[in-house]
């Protein structure tokens, strides 16, 4: 099948892991159950813009008024739980034990990050992905709440801006994040946007993790 690679037969390290990101691959997994992981580098490949994120009128209120208190990489095990519980579009996960180990790895070596939904001190929503240089990684997200996730997705996407940052990656384009202005691309042009934003210096935490919503407007609409 066009952009698979081919199955990982020994355990790797996430050292090994930054390596292949920053070459355009990432692993998954078959399923939860399945403990192996395979390499993808799809032909077509998900970006989202970070000069031209579009964000729905309600989304908007929702972000103004603070509906969700926002945390940054506080949590990294209720999300990655989060991630891989079944919801109403998505009844399989292939967030299996591997994933875990070396995206947790990661998250204590400081590369991978979460964008954390609470609300009445639960955790309702959010997102994780990797960091390296001015690239982003997203993995995956969930919601317990309505527009959760989607609150966290735009905090993440001012953090990118005001770090610097020049490339998203979505891996693939769905229904939902072509809302928000998501753009498939070839691998070409994927590539030159993964080895120019591998040159920058950016800083994740730029913006204050205890960034408002209002603050977050700011940035989108600058």
């Amino acid at each position: 099948m066009a952009g698979y690679k081919d199955d990982i037969v020994m355990e790797i390290t996430p050292q090994v892991l930054l390596k292949a990101y920053a070459c355009g691959l990432f692993p998954m997994a078959e399923s939860a159950d399945d403990p192996g992981l395979f390499w993808l580098e799809p032909e077509r490949r998900g970006v989202l813009p970070l000069d031209n994120f579009h964000l729905p009128k309600r989304l908007r209120r929702t972000i103004r008024n603070d509906v969700f208190e926002i945390r940054v990489s506080t949590d990294f095990q209720g999300i990655i739980d989060g991630c891989a519980t079944p919801q109403p579009n998505r009844d399989k996960t292939w967030i299996n034990r591997e994933i875990r180990r070396l995206y947790g790895e990661l998250f204590d070596m400081g590369y991978c990050h979460t964008v954390e939904a609470w609300q009445d001190g639960q955790l309702v929503g959010g997102l994780y992905g990797v960091s390296l240089n001015g690239a982003f990684f997203g993995e995956s997200m969930f919601t317990f709440k309505s527009d959760a996730s989607k609150v966290c997705l735009a905090h993440l996407v001012a953090r990118l801006i005001v770090g610097g940052y020049s490339l998203l990656d979505t891996q693939f384009v769905t229904d939902h994040l072509n809302k928000f202005g998501t753009q498939e691309v070839s691998q070409a042009d994927y590539n030159q946007r993964l080895a120019d934003a591998l040159k920058l210096e950016t800083d994740y935490y730029a913006l204050s993790p205890q960034a408002s919503g209002q603050d977050v407007l700011s940035v989108l609409d600058a």
